[in-house]
């Protein structure tokens, strides 16, 4: 069902309830749209919970005519701010796809929380280079969680704009230049002839994958080797089960204690009537044949209750019944039937979904392998890890990575690009982190998320509720976890995004930590899942009330993540025009929702690590319909390659992966140290002056004004409101600025050493004097 929420806090409510909503979820001025996957009796139960439920064609367009956009950090052209402005743009965004223009554009007021009334905004943009300022549209408001976010818009447009003007409406006004975003230059690995690309052909469930990854590690022992993760998964397995009896107060949920593939599968268990009068209940047991022999009264009638038979079958089955219950919430006050005879007990995996590969599925716990590529595997080379399949039901994730690593391993020998990046980085692939539910997805339940492990108690754990157990291994990670109140993470063992009893509590999760630990050198990582057309980095959660997030990266690391982000989705446009929207880049909390105890988090403030969240698919413009089409987690392979299609959006994702690497490997080399300037710099003016920092590249500042020698507990120069360019002090007195700019890389202005104190200090110094009137 198409649905509409009001924001994250009735998400989190829908979730929680049980409900399993899609990954395709997009934020727009009212809320959050989304697909909800439910029965026709679930419909009654989301409107109960205040959801909309849309028609198809009802959803939240972008309007088609007008005007937007501001390219990426490091090459915002946007007019300055100044400590006055009450109207602030953060972007204004050209790009083409299909022969079509867009323009995005945010900006955002200091009036914006106001609400009685709601403020306004105005947009209007040129025609070109000296022309007029026109077209005027209202701008859409975004509020989440209660607070005010920005304006935005997206609009088609023939003609690519050179500046926009936006007026609120309490009267502030500002103007600024349109930036490109993302650029047009074919992929400069697979645009020569003789590149080797296109190695996948379907899709690939996990033994597959692993499988392709040994190989490999065995063809390629120069380049390549295999990790075995040391925490073994739960397994594709289950206990087996029945209910018996129906669903009310006499019916008895039993589970077999062995797997069902170990024995639990040839049980089964019966509920005999014996005729006489003041017959004790009782349980016989031979072989794997259960009989629980039913009680009965002074008058000859059933006197067993559900309660008293799950009681009887835990204690005195001889070990065959693992847990016994009435079923769900049931108090088991109703006198059990006999059955018809023998109730045979199962796992439910014994049954392959139609259209699932050919193939039986290992049972029992599995052994996830790293494949790691590299010439110099030593720990001297910048390290990426590249991690799929997280969530279950997300195919094109995995397909994706292993096109990656086939061709880095096929092209080594002939590509001086490939050679470049095998001789100069350390990946780290993980194909599918969560093979058991992958296998679940494959074999039994398509739509299936997590991993299957059963955390619920008797309420929840009868095999009706099946396609609902497991965690959601994205939610069980230590920072801004649900555990410490952030929103995103459910407690409900039943929810898609429950976060498991504690945090780390996956044996796929704790290989993660594992991983990162021992191989130090890893400062890049990519998470990969489908199917939202986002690419994401922290802050990723936030305590709903007041909206308080996660520390957002420094504007150093936030410029780097943006200049990366440029570089990865103009490959991904290279392959067949497809364009990642700048709404969808950026903070995940900022740009989508709140998702507590996700692994970018966890990676980047424990570690360090420029850790990245990739929502490969999304929508993908179509010109035959002037409408953008939206994906799904396992489109058909081949399709339309022109629209959703598994095989395309593997390649050209592939190209996003392939450019990750070579940001790496740039990273790794980088021993340029950056500079900076404070813009005016040193001067005498006659009156108070706004001032800024800029730099050459993605660095952080550390400054004083205090006199004080900066060092890196000094403070950092911050943005002015997120997604926005760096703050503008007001300064009214005559001020000198000390400070020293740092990058990505780790390198320092002019080789200041900010720990060390001596009479060679060398960090860069402005004196701003205001002269007296």
């Amino acid at each position: 069902m198409h649905i509409r929420l009001t924001g994250a806090d009735m998400l989190d409510k829908v979730v929680a309830a049980g409900f399993d909503l899609e990954h395709g979820l997009k934020r727009v001025p009212t809320g959050i749209e989304g697909e909800a996957v439910v029965t026709a009796e679930q419909v009654a139960e989301l409107k109960v919970l205040g959801v909309e439920i849309l028609r198809d064609d009802a959803g939240f367009a972008w309007s088609n005519e007008a005007d937007g956009g501001l390219g990426a950090a490091s090459a915002r052209a946007v007019q300055p701010s100044n400590h006055e402005a009450t109207v602030r743009i953060a972007r204004a965004d050209w790009f083409t796809t299909k022969g079509q223009g867009f323009l995005y554009v945010e900006a955002r007021t200091t009036d914006g929380q106001q609400a009685d009334p709601i403020v306004g905004m105005q947009l209007e943009n040129d025609s070109g280079k000296g022309t007029s300022f026109g077209f005027a549209r209202t701008m859409s408001r975004f509020v989440d969680s209660g607070q005010y976010m920005f304006h935005r818009n997206l609009f088609k447009l023939d003609a690519r704009p050179n500046q926009i003007r936006v007026t609120s409406s309490t009267g502030g006004v500002t103007t600024g230049y349109v930036s490109n975003w993302l650029e047009d230059a074919a992929p400069p690995l697979t645009a020569d002839p003789s590149y080797k690309s296109d190695f996948v052909d379907g899709y690939r469930h996990p033994q597959q994958l692993y499988s392709r990854a040994e190989e490999i590690a065995r063809q390629y022992p120069d380049i390549a080797e295999i990790i075995d993760l040391p925490n073994q998964t739960n397994g594709y397995q289950r206990k087996a089960q029945a209910t018996i009896g129906g669903t009310g107060q006499s019916a008895v949920v039993v589970s077999s204690a062995a797997w069902g593939h170990e024995g639990g599968n040839d049980i089964t268990v019966e509920f005999v009537d014996r005729p006489g009068a003041n017959l004790p209940l009782a349980v016989e047991v031979a072989g794997k044949a259960v009989r629980v022999l039913l009680a009965k009264d002074a008058s000859g009638a059933l006197a067993s209750t559900a309660a008293q038979v799950a009681a009887a079958l835990k204690t005195q089955s001889q070990g065959l019944i693992d847990r016994a219950h009435p079923y769900r919430t049931n108090a088991g006050t109703g006198v059990v039937a006999p059955t018809s005879g023998p109730v045979a007990l199962t796992d439910f995996l014994d049954q392959k979904r139609a259209g699932a590969p050919e193939g039986e599925v290992p049972r029992g716990p599995a052994t996830i392998p790293v494949l790691r590529i590299g010439k110099h595997r030593d720990g001297k080379k910048p390290g990426v890890l590249i991690q799929a399949q997280d969530h279950a039901r997300e195919w094109v994730p995995a397909t994706t990575s292993l096109e990656a690593a086939e061709r880095l391993v096929h092209n080594y020998r002939t590509d001086r690009e490939t050679k470049d990046i095998v001789d100069n980085t350390d990946v780290f692939f993980i194909l599918s982190n969560n093979p058991d539910g992958a296998n679940y997805s494959f074999y039994n339940f398509a739509s299936q998320r997590r991993n299957m492990t059963n955390h619920c108690p008797d309420a929840n754990a009868d095999p009706g509720r099946r396609n609902s157990w497991g965690v959601d291994l994205n939610r069980n990670y230590r920072v801004g976890s649900g555990h410490d109140g952030y929103a995103g993470a459910s407690t409900s063992c039943v929810s898609d995004t429950f976060q498991g009893p504690e945090e780390l509590s996956e044996p796929e999760s704790q290989n993660i930590i594992w991983l990162v630990e021992k191989y130090s050198n890893i400062k890049f990582m990519m998470s990969v899942h489908s199917n939202g057309g986002q690419l994401f980095w922290q802050p990723g959660a936030y305590i709903a009330d007041g909206r308080i997030t996660t520390p957002r990266p420094p504007l150093g690391d936030e410029a780097f993540y943006w200049q990366s982000a440029a570089r990865i989705l103009s490959q991904v446009k290279a392959h067949r025009e497809t364009v990642v929207t700048p709404e969808n880049v950026g903070g995940s909390s900022d740009v989508l929702y709140s998702s507590a105890g996700n692994v970018r988090e966890d990676l980047y403030h424990t570690y360090g690590i420029y850790a990245f969240g990739w929502e490969v698919g999304g929508s993908v413009y179509n010109p035959a319909t002037g409408n953008w089409q939206g994906g799904s987690f396992q489109p058909d392979w081949v399709g339309n390659p022109d629209l959703v299609s598994g095989h395309a959006e593997t390649m050209e994702y592939a190209n996003g992966i392939m450019e990750m690497f070579r940001v790496a490997a740039d990273w790794g080399r980088d021993n340029q140290n950056p500079t900076s300037e404070l813009v005016p710099g040193t001067g005498q003016y006659s009156g108070p002056v706004d001032v800024r920092f800029e730099t050459n590249e993605p660095a952080t500042i550390y400054y004083t004004t205090d006199g004080s020698r900066p060092t890196l507990e000094s403070p950092r120069y911050a943005a002015t409101e997120f997604r926005e360019p760096g703050q503008v002090f007001h300064v009214t007195e005559t001020t000198t600025f000390r400070w020293f700019s740092v990058d990505s890389a780790g390198n320092i202005e002019k080789n200041y050493d900010p720990t060390k104190s001596d009479k060679r200090d060398n960090y860069r110094t402005a004196t701003i004097t205001i002269a007296n009137r």
